[in-house]
């Protein structure tokens, strides 16, 4: 069969390997379809230190089960999630399950950009399979995890009520991050961008602000006259410049909170004034990953209708065009998220 992964530097490569078969507590998937993350670019730019596995967001239809699976049948409509903490280490009863030193060390086999893959026992057991609604169309299931994550994030820094919300670097992520916010309460939700594209896509879900940061004082404005001039209860880090985490610690109010949330640049540096966020207690938070309880609460969100997100797909791009599928990923004037499919239907 045939499989996306990393070839040389700056390479996506479509390789053959053997059809998995699924083991004892394992099952394989059919690809349906599989989102091309911002870290799947950076992986591809060698700006990962845990680079490695291609595509982390499938979802497809379960092809075959492994001895003593319950609960999944072949013809099921799932989505995977690619990491699993252990749930049993001092790490994971802390809470941070994201951090467990297991979860980044699993992963489905031979990743997700793959006509069928193999999902270990571990996954299994842990409920990484979820299985979608009827309602949930394949676009949505691929957009699971990473609105995922951005739940876990809110969790984790403790959205106020009616709070204040700046999104500095709305691609897809940071569009589920603004929904998902304005979905939970949030008062007033406001974005930075420079893909005059995404700022539509950011505008069409209801946003109240988008805004060029290259406009200069515009971002400042925004935050101004949404605030009183006090800053936002809460900035998110959307984005891996470090340029744009020195604007977030700015624009943040007393005892705000900044998240950081996109996948910073390896090497880069926080060039903020330290006392001036001591003596105004901002909170510096980073977040990574999700897990699948927030997955699985996404998913009740799109089926109920709280949460819209299938309208974020501008392509979808067969397995066979992966190297297209990664070249308009990396362009954001072409387009918001693009998915790889596959041959279940």
């Amino acid at each position: 069969m045939k499989f996306g992964r990393l070839g040389g530097p700056g390479e996506v490569v479509l390789a053959d390997t053997a059809e998995p078969v699924p083991g004892p507590g394992e099952v394989t998937v059919t690809l349906a379809a599989c989102g091309v993350c911002g870290t799947d670019l950076e992986k591809l730019r060698g700006n990962y230190r845990t680079a490695g596995v291609l595509g982390h967001e499938p979802v497809g239809r379960v092809a075959a089960v492994g001895a003593s699976v319950a609960g999944l049948a072949p013809g099921d409509r799932v989505f995977v999630h690619h990491h699993v903490p252990c749930y049993a280490c001092e790490v994971c009863e802390r809470g941070d399950l994201t951090f467990c030193p297991t979860y980044s060390k699993t992963n489905i086999d031979p990743g997700g950009f793959a006509e069928t893959f193999r999902v270990p026992r571990d996954h299994v057991d842990r409920k990484a399979v979820l299985r979608l609604d009827e309602s949930v169309d394949w676009a949505s299931g691929s957009l699971l995890e990473p609105a995922g994550c951005a739940l876990t994030a809110i969790r984790k820094v403790g959205l106020p009520d009616r709070a204040s919300v700046l999104v500095l670097g709305l691609g897809p992520v940071g569009l589920l991050y603004a929904r998902i916010v304005a979905a939970l309460g949030a008062r007033w939700v406001g974005g930075t961008e420079v893909s005059s594209r995404r700022r539509k896509a950011a505008e069409d879900g209801g946003i109240d602000a988008a805004v060029d940061p290259r406009e200069s004082g515009a971002v400042k404005a925004a935050v101004e006259r949404a605030t009183g001039g006090r800053g936002v209860d809460l900035a998110v880090v959307a984005t891996g410049q470090p340029s744009v985490a020195k604007t977030a610690t700015e624009l943040t109010r007393r005892g705000g909170t900044v998240n950081f949330f996109g996948l910073p640049e390896a090497g880069s540096r926080l060039d903020a004034d330290l006392q001036d966020l001591y003596l105004r207690g901002v909170r510096l938070v980073p977040s990574y990953a999700t897990t699948e309880p927030d997955i699985a609460e996404v998913h009740r969100m799109v089926v109920e209708g709280a949460l819209r997100i299938s309208d974020l797909v501008t392509h979808r791009i067969p397995l066979a065009e992966i190297r297209e599928a990664f070249r308009l990923a990396g362009r954001p004037e072409e387009s918001v998220k693009v998915v790889v499919t596959g041959s279940a239907r």
